[in-house]
C-alpha cells in the first residue's frame, strides 16, 4: 500500500509535522510505502473557478486544468491507497496553504448533480490531523467543530472512509519569553508538551496503522 501525508504547516519539524510522521510510522509498521509532502515547498494557488473540471466535453472533466506543482501530486494521489492531511489552526480554521490544496484536490471530483457524487476513481481511506492552541473545553466556544465536520463530510463523500485526530493546547514556541503571548502559561504548555503530546503521537501512530490496514 502507498500512504501519502500532506503537511499544511510552514514548520517542517514541529507539532503538525511530528504527528504526521508518527502516523506514517504507523502505516510503515503495516508494510506500507509512505511519503510526506510539505505543501509550503510547492508553487500553486487555490481554485480559479474556471469550471473546466465540470464542462461537458472538456479534456479536463473531473480533473484540475491548472498546470503547476500540484499536477504531478494529483497523479500520485490517484495511485495511493490512503491520504493523511495535517494542518495547524490559524484564525479558527486550517492554514491557507492546505485550504488552497483542498480546493484544487476536491472540487474537480465533486459533481454538481443531485445528490452530489464523486468522480474519484476508487475508494481510499483518509485522515485529517489538526493541531491547535485552544483547549478541548474551548472547542465549541470557538466554533472550530463545524470546520472539522465539514472537512470530514467532504473527505467521506469524495474518497471513502475518513477519521480526524485533534491535538489541543499545543506548545507553540520554543521560548515563550521571546514572544508577546501573555495569555498562555509557559509552564502549563511545557507540561502538556511533555505529558500529553506524546500520547497524541501514539494516537497518530494508531491512525496510520488503521489507514494502512486492508
Amino acid at each position: 500500500m502507498k500512504v501519502i501525508a500532506f503537511n499544511g504547516s510552514p514548520r517542517k519539524k514541529w507539532n503538525t509535522a511530528m504527528l504526521l510522521n508518527s502516523a506514517l510510522e504507523g502505516a510503515e509498521s503495516e508494510g506500507s510505502e509512505t511519503e510526506l509532502i510539505h505543501l509550503y515547498d510547492l508553487d500553486y494557488k487555490g481554485c480559479k473557478s474556471c469550471f473546466s473540471c465540470k464542462t461537458i466535453g472538456s479534456k479536463s472533466y473531473g480533473k484540475c486544468a491548472l498546470n503547476d506543482d500540484l499536477s504531478e501530486i494529483f497523479k500520485k494521489i490517484e495511485e495511493s491507497d490512503a491520504l493523511i492531511l495535517g494542518s495547524p489552526i490559524y484564525l479558527g480554521t486550517v492554514s491557507g496553504e492546505i485550504k488552497s490544496f483542498m480546493e484544487r484536490l476536491m472540487f474537480p471530483y465533486l459533481t454538481y448533480t443531485n445528490p452530489p457524487q464523486s468522480l474519484f476513481p476508487k475508494k481510499i481511506k483518509t485522515g485529517f490531523i489538526y493541531t491547535m492552541g485552544i483547549t478541548e473545553e474551548q472547542l465549541n466556544e470557538y466554533g472550530y467543530s463545524i470546520h472539522f465536520t465539514t472537512n470530514q463530510t467532504l473527505l467521506e463523500l469524495l474518497f471513502g472512509e475518513s477519521e480526524s485526530l485533534l491535538s489541543f493546547d499545543t506548545y507553540q514556541f520554543r521560548d515563550y519569553s521571546k514572544v508577546v503571548a501573555t495569555r498562555f502559561d509557559p509552564e502549563h504548555k511545557a507540561k502538556r508538551r511533555k505529558e500529553v503530546f506524546p500520547r497524541d503521537c501514539e494516537k497518530a501512530f494508531d491512525l496510520g496503522v488503521r489507514l494502512a490496514s486492508k
